[in-house]
């Protein structure tokens, strides 16, 4: 980690205790060495910290390209890892930017579903996760976030001290058969297989 990034890291840890009694559920199931990728339900602002905060190591993050057109943020934000997306439109080049990094061994996080949602209820995956997937063959750790909406809904403002848990699933490790058959579907039906495990993760 760099100094930034390390520092960022254990502020968050320590934030999330305090202000979210955060709790991480099974987090021995986290892949900490070698290429990985987490993938989580997306429900808040907080998720990317959060759920990041659960790996035991330097990760690479998506984001708006607009959050980092200001001075400070565009910035501190490539000091932690973050990859500008453009999201009016298929914006390939950031998922090439997760294969290069896939590639070099690195760890990465991605919400399948693309935007939080408006309502609690899970979105569809899209295709983009299945795309990283078949280049790369990088395992995927499913990932749930839990009470990040209440705490800080899509439009809304933060409540402290609403708890949040991150549920960690058992990885996901594909192989060349997982490509076949092949089609325009592949990707989506990647995408789809680890939305799944997302989905059937609780806290119970």
């Amino acid at each position: 980690m760099n100094p930034y990034y390390w520092f960022c890291y254990h502020l968050i840890k320590l934030a999330g205790r305090i202000f979210f009694r955060l709790r991480v559920l099974h987090r021995e199931r986290m892949i900490n060495r070698g290429p990985v990728i987490m993938a989580s339900n997306h429900e808040s602002y907080l998720d990317p910290p959060l759920v990041g905060s659960v790996a035991d190591r330097a990760i690479f993050f998506l984001a708006r390209k607009n959050l980092l057109e200001g001075p400070f943020f565009g910035w501190l934000l490539p000091k932690l890892n973050v990859i500008p997306v453009d999201q009016e439109g298929n914006d390939r080049s950031a998922l090439k930017a997760l294969i290069r990094i896939l590639r070099a061994g690195e760890g990465t996080l991605v919400f399948p579903e693309g935007e939080r949602t408006l309502d609690g209820h899970l979105r569809p995956a899209l295709p983009g996760l299945g795309f990283v997937i078949a280049k790369t063959l990088a395992p995927v750790v499913p990932m749930r976030i839990i009470g990040a909406r209440a705490a800080w809904p899509r439009g809304g403002k933060p409540a402290l001290f609403h708890p949040i848990t991150v549920v960690v699933g058992e990885p996901i490790y594909f192989t060349a058969a997982d490509l076949q058959p092949p089609g325009k579907d592949l990707y989506q039906r990647l995408s789809r297989r680890v939305m799944d495990a997302i989905a059937a993760l609780s806290i119970e």
